[in-house]
């Protein structure tokens, strides 16, 4: 097993479990803190709970795969390209709302949960704990499913996306450990901005693989039509145009480190003009809206008081 190809599993499931690390960290704390630390098994239960529904959920994506696959077999070139294609737009509009949405409220992140805690331990008895067990839930099975959507957007990984996610896993529990338990100081602002980095070239890649599995999916229909529908309009591909350059000789986007960089970086040996543009203009769209979230928000001005004379 090559292990570039288990880094960007790796990446996603350590971002998104730092993040449900610390809302379980905060909220360990608030228990802590008011006293109530007997509530400590609906987080536990919660976080059990989110990541038992994050492996059902992979095994609910699998089965209705492969249920579609057989059932349509005559079409299964066209289908499966297609749902692969569903699967990678999926992932790449929640994870780039992730990104940029978690990065703009995590300045208030602290208070949203402790706000949300206080209004379950508002309540008696289970009720209390059951908010408790809702919050950490949500938290959990949120950060999962993205992870096991991706997982399902990289399907050729094989062992190497579930090694990739296990030892994320246990990144992320390491690092909430570290953090709550140990008091080990860490620059989290500069964790989740470098990461961030990361998801963002990842993700760019993700936009490469649709354009490839539309393209297939495209000549599919094309081979299998009665009549000739003139969906394919370019030489080199169906719907991406001419090929820009092969450098599978050089740089094989299937050996290291050829494949560290379509890991991490969305390269391919083989790129069409319609990848390039779709790859550069996603990057500079959301790289920009990603960028822009990072910089710190001006704060108004407080009038000042002035005294009538």
């Amino acid at each position: 097993m090559d292990i570039s190809a288990a880094l960007p599993t790796f990446v996603i499931t350590l971002r998104e479990g730092v993040e449900a690390a610390l809302v379980v960290g905060i909220v360990l704390a608030c228990l802590q803190k008011s006293g109530k630390s007997y509530l400590n098994t609906w987080v536990y239960l919660g976080i059990l709970a989110g990541l038992v529904g994050s492996v059902l959920t992979g095994f609910l994506l699998n089965w209705t795969l492969n249920w579609v696959t057989v059932s349509n077999a005559t079409f299964e070139p066209i289908i499966e390209p297609l749902l692969k294609s569903g699967l990678c737009l999926t992932a790449i509009v929640m994870l780039s709302w992730m990104l940029i949405w978690m990065t703009q409220q995590a300045r208030s992140l602290k208070s949203e949960i402790e706000g949300s805690l206080i209004s379950a331990l508002q309540k008696n008895g289970k009720s209390a704990g059951w908010g408790v067990f809702m919050l950490i839930l949500i938290a959990v099975l949120r950060e999962g499913f993205e992870t096991v959507l991706f997982i399902f957007t990289n399907l050729q990984q094989g062992t190497a996306g579930s090694v990739g996610a296990i030892a994320g896993l246990i990144g992320a529990t390491g690092i909430g450990f570290g953090l709550f338990k140990f008091g080990v100081r860490i620059n989290i602002r500069r964790f989740f901005q470098v990461m961030g980095i990361f998801l963002l070239l990842i993700v760019s890649g993700l936009v490469v693989s649709v354009c490839k599995n539309l393209d297939a999916a495209a000549f599919a229909w094309e081979q299998m039509a009665i009549s000739p529908t003139n969906l394919c309009f370019a030489q080199d591909s169906c719907l991406l145009g001419p090929q820009l350059w092969d450098t599978s000789r050089v740089l094989s986007d299937h050996h290291f480190p050829g494949l560290l960089f379509k890991a991490l970086l969305g390269y391919r040996d083989h790129i069409y003009l319609g990848q390039a543009v779709a790859y550069g203009t996603f990057l500079f769209s959301v790289g920009t809206l990603y960028l822009r979230s990072l910089q710190p928000q001006a704060v108004a001005p407080t009038p000042s008081k002035t005294t009538a004379l």
